[in-house]
């Protein structure tokens, strides 16, 4: 099997001030093979792509492509190797034709006209049966059709060696079938693609191998079909299951209803249509349905994020106006957006400046908070969250992602919230983490605080919601509590629930 491998990394070593990212890591990916890349946020993935595509040097080792030592210290070095990275947010330009994009920075050395570009753009989206047009605006198309157009421009580059960073963290199922069979195509084709993802059961799809990090360590490499789920679930987070076999087997949170905190009557906003909804005081509940069936439509009008056009709320029976995040928070509510990077973080910040962010908009700031105070209140969720940093004035935009997601719900924590709203709050993190931050949920509950708990995966919701307000078509079309609360219930009433208006 030695003339089939095609990228190969041993004794692989890089280090940052205060933190030992990768020790000795071992990694062979083969010709024609889907191989993924597992571990928790912060288990060293990432700093190993940035080493194979030139972003980041490492300290020590060697990595081989196709049996010669590759010394990449660049991106373009990655490119003349072979290796190419397709990201989870397209890095491409959303203005340009798909032609464009696909040939954007390498005119000048082909001598081509538009016409010629097109031409072969045509033959390669036709090639890789890509759904797209050489003149079409990127922007207008989906963003399963972007990933796949960034595939294209890697393939037509003469990859060998192609890495999908979470590139289906933002699509339906659907959008991640058609990604799947590119996979399966350029893989019939001799290219080695790595495949970085946290949905497990994608692995277990359309994956070979899995090679398995934690801590910056090499846990191990296996087939995929002698690996099974729960036993991957262990070597990721270095523990046994008992702890989530403990929270999928939770018996409803709210035992007795305590009072109604919020209650909303027709409340409509500029994207979301009128609804009706109802939480109790250390409740838990969540808004569930396919991709662009008004969840985050529905709670953007709570937080007051997108502009409201109508309707009534009451907190603790008494009518407010929430119209505005400020006028939100002053009322005891929180707001963890599914946007991190756009909404959440402000990445050139640092840990600590992040955390206080929310606590000082509220106090204004004419009244900041001291830097003694800030230290204080960093170091105290830094440690209750077990935030993986090098220090409280780190960057937070160097962080993990599982990691940066812990640095915001710090903020809303700091706020001590009655009402915390969280929009995918696990999305595109380990499976660690995610656990961490359902069982924070539970124990938020048990202290009295009302929590509406968004997911696309089914199953963590069920883990952790009371009752789940199922919605299709930006309408709520049923509530399920108790005993219907099981994925067969769920499902069938996204399908052909009947429309009806109450939280």
């Amino acid at each position: 099997m030695q003339e089939d491998c095609l990228l190969k990394l041993r004794g692989i070593e890089k280090r940052f001030p205060g933190v030992r990212a990768l020790h000795n890591v071992d990694f062979t990916l083969r010709k024609g093979e889907i191989h993924a890349l597992m571990g928790e946020n912060g288990a060293g993935k990432s700093t190993l792509i940035k080493l194979l595509t030139g972003v980041y040097s490492k300290d020590d080792g060697t990595i081989y492509v196709e049996g010669k030592e590759a010394h990449i210290h660049s991106p373009q070095d990655a490119q003349n190797n072979g290796i190419s990275t397709v990201y989870q947010e397209i890095t491409l330009c959303p203005n340009l034709t798909v032609a464009e994009n696909i040939f954007i920075g390498r005119e000048s050395n082909m001598v081509v006209k538009r016409k010629d570009y097109e031409k072969r753009t045509a033959e390669i989206l036709s090639n890789l049966q890509i759904p797209a047009r050489p003149r079409q605006q990127l922007g207008n198309c989906s963003l399963a059709v972007q990933q796949m157009v960034a595939i294209a421009r890697a393939v037509d580059m003469q990859c060998k060696v192609l890495i999908l960073d979470e590139p289906t963290s933002s699509l339906d199922d659907k959008e991640v079938n058609m990604l799947f069979k590119l996979m399966r195509d350029l893989k019939a084709r001799g290219v080695g693609i790595i495949f970085v993802t946290h949905f497990l059961e994608q692995v277990y799809e359309v994956c070979d191998r899995i090679t398995v990090l934690r801590n910056g360590e090499l846990v191990g490499e296996y087939l995929t079909e002698d690996l099974p789920q729960v036993q991957l679930v262990s070597k990721m987070i270095g523990k046994e299951l008992d702890e989530l076999n403990t929270l999928s087997e939770k018996d409803d949170i709210v035992k007795e209803k305590g009072e109604v905190f919020y209650e909303a009557k027709g409340l409509s906003s500029s994207n979301a249509l009128p609804f009706d909804f109802t939480i109790h005081k250390g409740e838990v509940n969540g808004f569930t349905g396919l991709l662009g069936s008004g969840r985050s439509e529905s709670v953007r009008a709570i937080f007051g994020a997108d502009k409201v056009n109508g309707g009534t709320v009451k907190i603790k029976g008494k009518q407010v106006q929430i119209d505005r995040p400020i006028q939100a928070m002053k009322n005891g509510i929180g707001y963890l957006s599914e946007d991190r990077k756009g909404d959440g973080i402000i990445a050139e910040l640092s840990v600590r400046e992040n955390i206080i962010l929310a606590l000082q908009v509220m106090n204004g700031f004419f009244k900041p908070i001291s830097r003694s105070e800030s230290e204080a209140f960093a170091d105290e969720y830094i440690k209750a969250l077990s935030i993986k940093t090098a220090s409280r004035e780190t960057p937070v935009g160097s962080l993990s992602g599982g990691n940066q997601q812990k640095v915001i719900l710090a903020r809303w924590l700091l706020t001590h919230p009655d009402y915390l709203i969280l929009d995918e709050p696990t999305r595109g993190i380990d499976v660690g983490t995610k656990l961490e931050i359902q069982k924070l949920v539970l124990k938020l509950a048990e202290d009295g605080v009302s929590v509406t708990f968004i997911s696309s995966e089914i199953e963590e919701m069920l883990r952790t919601c009371s009752r789940l307000i199922v919605m299709r078509d930006r309408h709520i079309v049923g509530e399920l509590k108790g005993s219907e609360l099981n994925q067969a219930q769920v499902m069938r009433t996204i399908a052909g629930g009947e429309t009806k208006n109450e939280g």
